[in-house]
């Protein structure tokens, strides 16, 4: 090998080790920031924990259950997970804006100006969204489903008659913490995930893989999608999945509209640009250009 072709390995490894090392350093400032925010959570665990208990406790109040809605602890160990568990999800809530601003570092140098001006408001939008469905699953659909648990409560009584004492046994609540923190996070995140659906399909139309009428065309298949997620992602009673396939389909319809307001923006830079010809039988929008983009090209 040459002295010259072993000069072009070196630059071509020199800017792959300055990334690596670029990478390995966002990571470890991600990292700390996580570690931190579960410090801080592990710290306040309880006062989050009551925050997180407020939907069932109304709900039993609701329903006339005044005395203590506190949750039990099966097993010796389970508190402290109930902890540990507070404190992963409280640790990434907090530390998340500053995980995006380092992603964000690492990704922007190898962006154009215009990209970047693309990319930005995504990035922005995608905690907002997910702040959006968390807040929705919190106020919204664990009230009225931890409602719809409890619906399944019985008091219990006893009849003394003969020489026997018969009756009705009762049915009370007595759930465990770390259920309850189970599913109740499991909620928050499912709802949380599913509003990034705006965003993801949005930003998949500004790069041209997706088309408001292709999602249009596949309607009916995106309905039995969410039909499926529905029933995979929450409890298996009725009113939550129907909640769930309500805002998920009304966000993949609010998706479409966003996709064709990107194409009628695309599709205004092309009359600006000359690329547009009107009496194209082809989209100029699809992949496949039309006559008059080729001759302006």
């Amino acid at each position: 090998m040459s002295q010259t072709a072993e000069d072009e390995i070196d630059d071509s490894a020199a800017p792959l080790i300055e990334h690596l090392a670029e990478l390995r350093t966002r990571l470890i400032h991600s990292v700390v920031a996580f570690i931190i925010g579960m410090v801080i959570c592990f710290a306040v665990w309880n006062p989050i924990f009551n925050f997180l208990t407020q939907p069932l406790c109304h709900a039993m109040a609701a329903r006339g259950q005044t005395g203590d809605c506190g949750l039990i602890l099966i097993k010796l160990q389970e508190g402290f997970f109930v902890a540990i568990s507070i404190s992963l999800l409280g640790g990434l809530v907090l530390s998340f804006p500053y995980i995006s601003y380092q992603m964000w570092r690492f990704v922007a140098p190898g962006l154009y100006k215009s990209e970047k001006g693309a990319f930005l408001p995504f990035l922005v939008a995608s905690p907002f969204m997910f702040f959006l469905g968390a807040t929705f699953a919190f106020y919204v659909v664990t009230p009225m489903a931890f409602d719809f648990f409890l619906g399944f409560q019985q008091p219990g009584s006893v009849l003394n008659g003969g020489a026997e004492a018969t009756g009705v046994a009762g049915i009370a609540f007595q759930g465990s913490a770390q259920e309850y923190l189970s599913l109740t996070i499991k909620f928050i995140v499912a709802f949380g995930l599913c509003f990034q659906l705006p965003v993801l399909l949005t930003l998949m139309g500004k790069a041209g893989l997706v088309s408001a009428s292709g999602l249009g065309g596949v309607r009916k298949y995106a309905v039995v999608a969410i039909l499926v997620l529905a029933a995979l992602v929450t409890p298996p009673d009725v009113i939550t999945q129907v909640i769930l396939f309500t805002v998920v389909y009304g966000l993949y319809e609010i998706s479409i509209l966003l996709v064709r307001r990107v194409e009628r923006k695309r599709e205004a830079q092309l009359r600006a640009d000359g690329y547009y010809d009107e009496d194209a039988d082809e989209d100029p929008l699809t992949d496949e250009p039309a006559e008059g983009m080729e001759e302006g090209r």
